[in-house]
């Protein structure tokens, strides 16, 4: 990802503003999280600032949880096939190998994609930088028989390892 990195040290100088543009990114086109915990200023280290950034996102209401939840990308999805991911997320899917699928494996990922919004009305979301396809695909069966609620509540643990990723790639501690 071709981000510029940023020291903690300066990222803890910074109005709001520059503050969201930096690590803005680190929740899935959802730099309100980012903007939210600014004001808690200044953090001791990036594991301090990830658990200020997640408790801001685990404060958020249910129905915003849920567009965050649904502001993340299907895998293999239309956007993927595309090409017009954005970068971090065209990275994350590459790093777990899903941009080289046989036509096959493109199908049934685009099957599980859609029993999965059938069934939770928002996309099967994993920190696909920490599985790989078998791992991926293995999620998905799994999870599919989850309540709604222990959905949301794995979403959001995967959207939190996600932004741990993102910030470690972004900010140097």
């Amino acid at each position: 990802m071709s981000r510029p990195t940023i020291s903690l040290a300066t990222l803890n100088t910074l109005d709001q503003a520059a503050f969201t543009a930096a690590i803005g990114h680190v929740f899935e086109h959802t730099p309100e999280i980012a903007a939210a915990t600014w004001a808690q200023r200044p953090f001791a280290s990036l594991e301090a600032l990830h658990q200020a950034l997640c408790a801001t996102m685990y404060a958020l209401p249910p129905e915003q949880q849920l567009t965050l939840i649904r502001a993340h990308p299907d895998l293999v999805g239309r956007a993927a096939l595309a090409g017009s991911l954005g970068p971090e997320s065209t990275a994350e899917q590459a790093s777990a190998g899903l941009n080289r699928l046989a036509p096959e494996e493109v199908t049934e990922f685009q099957r599980l994609n859609a029993a999965y919004w059938e069934r939770f009305n928002f996309p099967f979301v994993i920190c696909v930088r920490e599985n790989k396809k078998a791992g991926i695909l293995a999620g998905f069966q799994a999870r599919l028989g989850n309540s709604s609620t222990q959905e949301i509540s794995t979403a959001l643990g995967e959207i939190a390892k996600i932004a741990w990723l993102r910030l470690a790639d972004t900010v140097e501690n």
